[in-house]
């Protein structure tokens, strides 16, 4: 991998071209039935929320979607009802995070310089948020949006405390995750091929020794995985309509 990471190091002279792979393939066994990101929030499909946020983004190039096989026929219909232009393909997710990711990767346009990574299911993420992770991954070659955790976290075994971290340097990584192109796909064949069960994008391109850097997150990203999180989410956008 040397190699792999002296090219990402190395400036890039074209003009960046991002491709945003959003991840909707999840089995939504959390929402007691419903399909979270054909969910309706605030009249419109869930998923339909978080495209568009990427469809308006003036740095994202294109979106793919990555999707569940029963839904693919109904994803396909609905962005087409809703005249996206910026959706390259929609293609069947893996039987994990990583498998689903390659997928989405493997229809980026030839130009592609860098891949924004982002959950299908999580509808109210902002243009700031997006910019920020966007141009940092530029400079750095990785970025992801974070928030501090206001909890304190133990870490326990079976039900016992065995350990409490310092709060003040643990963060709640979210989405989009945002890579050069040729570092997340080296990242992730590694993974791949050492089976590594991953669950997000940074801990692949951590586990080559790069640096991921984090920029600021927003706590109304949230990600829909249950009834309640729809009802905040509701919530939040109630507030963003009168404000």
């Amino acid at each position: 991998m040397g190699s792999l990471i002296e090219k990402i190091l190395t400036p890039k002279k074209q003009t960046p071209h991002v491709t945003a792979v959003i991840v909707a393939a999840g089995s939504a066994t959390r929402m007691h039935g419903a399909d979270k990101v054909l969910t309706p929030l605030d009249g419109e499909p869930v998923l339909v929320r978080t495209v568009r946020a990427f469809e308006t983004h003036p740095q994202i190039d294109e979106i793919i979607l990555v999707v569940r096989a029963d839904q693919k026929e109904t994803v396909a219909a609905m962005v087409e009802a809703q005249g996206f232009s910026k959706i390259r393909g929609i293609t069947v997710g893996g039987g994990t995070r990583t498998d689903s990711v390659m997928a989405g990767l493997d229809l980026a346009a030839p130009e592609t310089t860098h891949a924004a990574i982002h959950d299908g299911a999580r509808p109210l993420i902002t243009e700031a948020v997006i910019t920020a992770a966007v141009e940092t991954a530029f400079r750095t070659g990785a970025a992801a949006p974070a928030i501090p955790l206001k909890d304190t976290i133990k870490v326990a075994d079976r039900g016992v405390v065995t350990a409490t971290p310092n709060r003040s340097a643990l963060f709640a990584v979210q989405t989009p995750q945002v890579f050069d192109f040729d570092l997340l796909r080296g990242a992730l064949h590694k993974a791949q091929t050492e089976g590594t069960v991953l669950t997000d994008d940074c801990s692949a391109v951590e586990a080559l020794g790069m640096k991921v850097h984090l920029t600021q997150g927003d706590e109304e990203n949230i990600k829909v995985t249950t009834p309640l999180d729809l009802v905040v989410a509701e919530a939040i956008l109630q507030r963003r309509q009168t404000t």
